[in-house]
This record gives structure tokens, C-alpha cells and sequence, in this order.
């Protein structure tokens, strides 16, 4: 079932709401704007794993890396091959390949994500927002829409 709710996901997460949270990551290993910025400083081991891929390679798209951090798990999603430019970089292809993945290995965890690849990466809501609900429908998952 998906719910959403309005708040600071990372916030949400730190007290204890969700077992997981998901963002969407470039295939560069920077997390370097967005809310990938602020998980790469709260939760370092994030962007220690995202590291631990290949930079730049775009087979990483609808792949992930994760961390567990205490009872946490961040779940870095390839979806987006680049950050550079302006206009859509969301990829709807990997969008879909990461939360169908996130839903397969982890179908009892509470989901908590932001609305993901809708920002920086320039993605179309609605249609993102179709990928979550047929992808992650079965799961306990939450978008959170930032209010800080």
C-alpha cells in the first residue's frame, strides 16, 4: 500500500519511521545536490557505498547500492545516468527497474522515499509517481513530499 504524508524524509527516517528510504542517484558518485546531498551527509556509509561502483557507468542504471546504518537501510537507486544540463535525465526505464528490484529483496521493509527523480533530474511526476504505484503497491511504502 502507498501512503503519503508531507515532512523531511530524512528527518522521518533518523526517528524511526521507515526501515528503508530510497533516493535516486546519478551513475557518477557524487551526491552532490538534492536530497542525495543531504543523505551523503547524514549518512556517510550512502555515499561510501555509492563509490564503491563504477563512476559513470551506465549500466548501473535501474541497479542500486545500499547501506545499512544502525536499523536503517539507504538504498542508492541509478536513476539517472548524468546531472549535467538542463532538461529531463530521469530514466523511467531504471525508475522502474530499481523499485521493481527494492520490492523483490526487500518485500517486508517500510519504504520511506521523496519524490524521486522528480526534481533535479527533471522527471514527470505523474508518470513517476504511476512507476511507484505498480512497482511498490504490494510493499508498506511512503513519499514523502518535502516540508521541511
Amino acid at each position: 500500500m502507498i501512503r503519503d504524508t508531507h515532512g523531511d524524509l530524512i528527518q522521518m527516517a533518523l526517528a524511526g519511521d521507515f526501515d528503508m528510504i530510497v533516493h535516486g542517484c546519478n551513475c557518477f558518485c557524487t551526491m552532490g545536490a538534492g536530497i542525495a546531498k543531504q543523505i551523503k551527509a547524514t549518512f556517510p556509509a550512502a555515499y561510501e557505498a555509492d563509490c564503491r561502483t563504477p563512476k559513470g557507468d551506465r549500466n548501473k542504471l535501474g541497479t542500486y547500492s545500499s547501506a545499512k546504518v544502525n536499523d536503517l537501510t539507504i538504498i542508492n537507486a541509478y536513476t539517472q545516468h548524468h546531472w549535467q544540463g538542463s532538461g529531463q535525465k530521469a530514466d523511467y526505464d531504471a525508475i522502474r527497474s530499481c523499485l521493481a528490484k527494492v520490492a523483490a529483496d526487500f518485500p517486508n521493509a517500510k519504504i520511506g522515499l521523496p519524490q524521486i527523480s522528480a526534481g533535479l533530474a527533471g522527471g514527470d511526476w505523474e508518470t513517476i509517481l504511476q512507476i511507484i504505484l505498480e512497482e511498490l503497491g504490494v510493499t508498506d511504502a511512503t513519499v514523502v513530499y518535502y516540508r521541511p
